[in-house]
């Protein structure tokens, strides 16, 4: 029953939505906001106290018999035509933990919040964890002044939202006596689908540098202008955007990828003057990641001088890889092997809230299984019985963590 309670609110925030006919919910939305009430309301009925912090994290708290603070989450913010597991998996297969607790009349030896951040995907602004990263105390100032396309400050959303703008940097929401941290979330690649494992503990997370490159040419006449004499900024993104590719195709383990592109004026019969790209590169060894980032750069300049065009080049944000706690991931490994399953260790080359919340205290992960490993796609699926699998598991990792504790 737990599994299939799971399922279903999954299916009921899967249906609140910015946009109809796609599953859109970004940062200080409407839909946020209704999500969050929703959640909320589940939070109180399971007895925990219900908070919402500065940026808008939404944070239930399941008091224990003693000192500390051991804490779950995810996020419910989404990409652009997302799926519904992507983050409120995580979310609501903790709060069945808590549930649970509260049917046994039971209370762990320290408190436990269940954290569901308000920005993981950086779809509005662009730049990943705004929500964990200010629970964690390691907000940068220089973020609230970022821009939508609208031209709306975070700032400005933040206080749209309810929340505090001026309150957010170098503050943290998270308590002070947090002892550690365990995200639930669907692997969002192939692997336990293929081992036929329903889930697998993680044993690090991939760095990211998210840029932002832009060309500068000339626009004109499409009929009029020579081909010889043109300075389209377009085919100067375009090589670029094969350049990247290629890139990252020569360095194993790499990944590189082009997801927005502006493209000004924006006529057919206009030859493109300006184009901004956004280029996110990933891999689980910074020192690597760096390298491809610095080459890219360097090629975005060669591209565009021998076009005779401009560029500029900016990063967005940069987040280094992240092991998981040795200790944790050991006590879920336990976990998993108590639920009579071998205990698969996988990497994660997909960024989480988890990352974040390694500036403050031990983390770990659980991966579940997703059909063919889709995600960041309405295609996203996960089993009933996985998830069942995935509740019995953390149930068995929180009451590990209670025994290290003196339970």
């Amino acid at each position: 029953m737990d599994a299939a309670t799971v399922m279903e609110r999954c299916g009921v925030l899967g249906g609140v939505s910015e946009e109809s006919g796609i599953l859109v919910r970004p940062y200080g939305s409407s839909s946020m906001r209704e999500v969050n009430g929703i959640v909320s309301g589940w939070m109180r009925d399971a007895g925990m106290s219900v908070r919402t912090d500065a940026i808008g994290n939404l944070i239930g708290r399941y008091e224990g018999t003693g000192n500390g603070t051991f804490v779950l989450g995810s996020h419910l913010d989404t990409v652009r035509d997302a799926g519904k597991y992507d983050g409120p998996l995580g979310v609501l297969a903790a709060l069945a933990c808590i549930e649970r607790l509260r049917d046994r009349g039971e209370r762990l030896p320290f408190a436990v919040e269940v954290v569901a951040f308000a920005d993981e995907e950086g779809l509005r602004f662009g730049t990943t964890y705004l929500g964990s990263s200010h629970y964690a105390g390691a907000l940068e100032k220089r973020l609230l002044e970022l821009q939508d396309r609208d031209g709306v400050t975070l700032a400005e959303a933040v206080r749209a939202f309810g929340g505090d703008p001026e309150s957010l940097s170098g503050t943290r929401s998270a308590p002070e006596d947090i002892v550690g941290y365990c995200e639930v979330h669907i692997e969002q690649g192939p692997v336990l689908e293929e081992r036929n494992f329903p889930v697998g503990f993680v044993s690090a997370i991939t760095g990211l540098s998210r840029l932002r490159a832009s060309f500068s040419g000339r626009a004109g006449h499409a009929g009029t202008v020579p081909m010889e004499g043109r300075k389209d900024a377009l085919c100067a993104a375009a090589e670029f955007v094969l350049e990247a590719e290629a890139a990252a195709k020569s360095e194993p383990g790499s990944v590189a990828t082009v997801g927005e592109m502006s493209v000004r004026p924006g006529a057919r019969n206009v030859i493109p003057g300006q184009v901004e790209i956004s280029v996110d590169v990933r891999h689980g060894d910074d020192a690597i990641r760096e390298r491809l980032r610095d080459h890219l750069e360097s090629k975005a300049a060669k591209i565009s001088t021998s076009r005779g065009c401009e560029h500029r080049w900016e990063a967005d944000q940069e987040s280094v890889a992240v092991s998981t706690d040795p200790e944790l991931c050991a006590l879920l490994a336990r976990a998993i092997e108590d639920a009579s399953m071998e205990a698969l260790r996988l990497p994660s080359g997909a960024g989480h809230d988890a990352a974040q919340m390694a500036e403050v205290c031990p983390v770990a992960m659980l991966f579940v299984r997703c059909k063919e490993g889709i995600s960041h796609n309405p295609g996203e699926s996960v089993e009933e019985e996985d998830v069942a699998v995935t509740i019995d598991v953390m149930g068995r990792f929180l009451g590990r963590v209670a025994e290290g504790r003196g339970r």
